[in-house]
């Protein structure tokens, strides 16, 4: 069977990767994809970037399943699209992707569905916005409402940080941002598989958002992650899937847009042991999927077609016992205004244990440059967390890019006890 991701990232570098290894696959196409994908056995490059190109293509090749890596094109419509030909697609649809694409409609649907989360207000007067945050005082999160491919959250420190975000995104007629209550405690990321009614928990991860050591300066797409996240003990788990995950689903069915896809909570677990929901993504997370997928042993193509069939309920996900991490190779420059056209040299053999996955890379001739931001993942099994840091810093000393910028602490809150 012949199958097509959506997307350029490392998410979906790891997608192909993992989906071009079942049996029943013969060919993975990614569009437009990276220089990494590119160079994975396999896995096939396509220069195609909109809806209608990626349904041409499905239909004149006989594509079995198509997978949607990032977020815009959920926004665009691509699973209605390629539903409404009788192609098999996995994600969200444009009205259930909503829980992404607006913030403000995220935190009305989980306040609706008594969904944990924190106290906000949504404006669109900055005017209004700023007597808020004069009220409510700093420490404050301000968000973008629509999509910002994660970087649209300020977690402001003091009211000036705060009103410049404001300023920000509040620029022309129909802008809007979700202020909301600064929440304390321990970030953790839930991903689950959803078929519209039955739910499959992936492996528990976490990730580092914050650009520096120390999980300091600005927020970024995120800096690297590790699974599993010991914080989420099984009690915890159960709670989170009764708390959060399921009255999402069902809310979502009462609500007449069954959801269908990955579904990514961002919570954050207080000091007491509380779960709030911070965020929805429809899609996998990145970097998180990178060592999510690492530990996969089961056929990520036979989860996906029980997921299509409605059939989750009948299945269950087999888990490497070690724990994987990976690690965040940023351009020179990012978040904010990154480097582009780097020479990426020194990159080293991929093992079953240790993977670099690419986000953004393209090919140049016959070199490999820089293409954005978040560069590379490097990725590995360990038979610790310990061991498995150690092994992915060792790869990532030896890579050659010119200004490139990492973490050296990813995993730190797992090992600091």
């Amino acid at each position: 069977m012949k199958i097509l991701v959506i997307g350029s990232g490392g998410r979906e570098h790891a997608l192909a990767w993992r989906l071009a290894r079942a049996q029943k696959v013969s060919c993975v196409y990614v569009a437009p994809g990276n220089g990494g994908t590119d160079q994975e056995d396999g896995v096939i490059n396509l220069p195609l970037g909109n809806v209608d190109e990626w349904l041409a293509f499905a239909e004149k090749e006989s594509i079995a399943l198509t997978v949607v890596g990032p977020e815009a094109p959920l926004a665009a419509g691509v699973v209605d699209a390629f539903r409404a030909r009788g192609l098999a697609i996995f994600g969200p649809t444009q009205a259930a992707a909503q829980l992404e694409v607006s913030k403000d409609f995220a935190k009305r649907f989980m306040v609706r569905h008594s969904i944990p989360t924190a106290a906000y207000a949504t404006f669109e007067d900055a005017h209004l916005a700023r007597i808020h945050l004069g009220t409510v005082g700093a420490p404050i999160v301000v968000k973008a409402d629509g999509l910002a491919a994660g970087k649209g959250v300020v977690v402001a420190e003091t009211l000036e940080e705060a009103r410049s975000a404001v300023d920000q995104w509040l620029q022309k007629p129909g802008d809007r941002v979700v202020i909301e209550e600064c929440l304390t405690g321990e970030e953790v990321s839930f991903i689950v598989m959803v078929d519209g009614q039955h739910v499959l928990p992936l492996a528990t991860s976490q990730d580092h958002k914050r650009l520096l050591d120390g999980d300091a300066g600005p927020n970024t797409g995120g800096m690297g992650a590790y699974s599993p996240a010991p914080l989420v003990t099984p009690d915890l788990h159960g709670r989170i899937m009764r708390e959060v995950i399921l009255p999402t689903v069902r809310g979502m069915q009462q609500e007449g847009t069954p959801y269908t896809g990955f579904l990514y909570a961002g919570l954050m677990i207080g000091e007491d042991h509380s779960i709030r929901t911070l965020e929805f993504n429809c899609r996998m997370g990145d970097p998180e999927t990178q060592p999510i997928l690492m530990r996969l042993k089961s056929d990520l193509v036979g989860l996906l077609e029980q997921a299509l069939a409605g059939t989750l309920d009948q299945t269950e996900a087999e888990w490497d016992w070690r724990p994987a991490l990976g690690v965040v190779l940023a351009a020179e420059g990012y978040p904010d205004s990154p480097r582009t056209g780097d020479i990426i040299s020194e990159l080293g053999q991929n093992t079953p244990d240790c993977h670099v996955f690419h986000a953004g890379t393209r090919r140049n001739g016959d070199r490999l440059v820089t293409s954005g931001g978040r560069v590379l993942c490097v990725t590995a099994l360990g038979s610790n967390l310990k061991s498995a840091r150690q092994t992915v810093y060792e790869r990532v000393k030896s890579i050659q890019i010119q200004g490139c910028h990492f973490r050296s602490d990813i995993g730190w809150r797992a090992l600091k006890t």
